[in-house]
């Protein structure tokens, strides 16, 4: 078998723990990097510079190794071997600069985004298609009540032999009622499936906006010999545009969490203003204009993210601004919608990718920026 090839220069302590455990694990499976990656349909190219330490692979490429290895051994990893390689993969995501990474952990969002969104398409035909059968059924039964009373003012005189033939008219304006909650309840389930289906397309397109992003701030499309890590390239500026630089107001209680978004948002040019609370950042909205995205941690004493982006919410001059929530609770569902439900754009959970942060920021600022620039065109005709 051949042997791996060395791990990359100018690699972080965090990077290279993370890849020294990575070939541990991929030793184990006793097979060369090319049938491994024909395995799992992966480009060798790829998977050499995951085990050399100059990429991070997604945390699923690490699942897929304990897979293998516990079919291999005929034993499972333990729950605290998975946790350490998992720690360990956070601090070296934590520390990396990939913008490769940032790609991988956008276009999973994208997936899951166009999943939802196709999946609201699929309910939403369903439930169209029985809300138009208990509509045609509710029609149905109306004329045949309208019948019933036109034939008892008709055929008053024979109201007792008619009563013998004719369906239950009680049965009937039961059966009429219960189909009539039904199509509220249909109709109500089908519009929270098409305003979910609609937001789901939003969050699609918003990140391909982001997927773009990243990918202009990647270097020229140039051969990276073996072991030398991607290096990073500057962010696209926005275009010029009049008045004042866009603010960012980023709201953290931690000091250390504010110094790294600010160090990592340093590069776009744009001012940033930071608050360590809800309080503060409700009045950094009252003292500052003009800010084209808010970045608010969710965990908070006092008042946390969702409260503070209730009271943003609730006023006129700030409901339009985005807010993208911070958290190291994990992007689960459950989380995540309570997020969007709160009035969030976007959720990233932290450890952030700096790469996946500044092409969100950047998507923002630069529709801010396209608003403005639309509001002049428009004053100056």
């Amino acid at each position: 078998m051949r042997e791996l090839r060395p791990l990359g220069e100018g690699l972080s302590q965090e990077c290279r723990d993370f890849a020294l455990a990575l070939r541990d694990l991929f030793n184990g499976l006793d097979v060369s990097v090319r049938r491994y990656a024909a395995r799992r349909y992966r480009d060798p190219g790829t998977l050499s510079r995951y085990l050399s330490g100059t990429r991070i692979p997604p945390w699923e490429f690490v699942q897929d190794l304990f897979t293998d290895l516990a079919e291999r051994r005929g034993t499972a990893a333990t729950p605290a071997a998975i946790e350490l390689v998992r720690e360990l993969h956070r601090a070296a995501v934590h520390t990396s600069g990939s913008p490769g990474h940032a790609m991988e952990i956008l276009q999973h969002q994208l997936a899951d985004a166009d999943r939802e969104a196709r999946t609201s398409s699929v309910t939403e035909d369903v439930l169209g298609e029985a809300l138009l059968d208990r509509q045609h059924r509710i029609a149905d039964l109306e004329v045949r009540l309208n019948q019933l009373e036109a034939a008892w003012v008709t055929e008053r005189a024979r109201a007792d032999k008619l009563d013998l033939g004719l369906p239950d008219q009680a049965e009937l304006i039961k059966e009429r009622d219960m189909l009539q909650r039904e199509v509220k309840r249909l109709t109500e389930e089908l519009e929270d499936v098409r305003l979910r289906g609609l937001l789901a397309e939003d969050r699609c397109q918003m990140l391909e906006r982001q997927l773009a992003m990243v990918e202009s701030q990647r270097p020229a499309a140039a051969p990276v010999p073996d072991g030398v890590p991607d290096t990073p390239a500057e962010p696209v500026m926005s275009k010029p545009c009049s008045g004042p630089r866009p603010k960012i107001l980023v709201v953290d209680d931690q000091h250390n969490n504010l110094l790294a978004m600010t160090a990592v948002l340093a590069k776009l040019d744009q001012e940033l203003v930071t608050a360590s609370s809800g309080q503060e950042a409700l009045k950094a909205l009252l003292d500052h204009d003009d800010f084209a995205v808010i970045l608010l941690d969710v965990q908070m004493p006092e008042m946390d993210g969702y409260e503070t982006a209730a009271h943003i919410q609730r006023r006129t001059r700030n409901r339009d601004i985005p807010i993208i929530f911070m958290t190291a609770m994990g992007a689960d569902p459950e989380h995540s919608s309570r997020g969007y439900a709160a009035g969030a754009v976007d959720y990233i959970a932290k450890p952030f990718d700096p790469w996946a942060l500044r092409a969100k920021v950047s998507v923002f600022t630069e529709i801010f920026l396209e608003r403005r620039r639309y509001s002049e065109r428009v004053a100056a005709r």
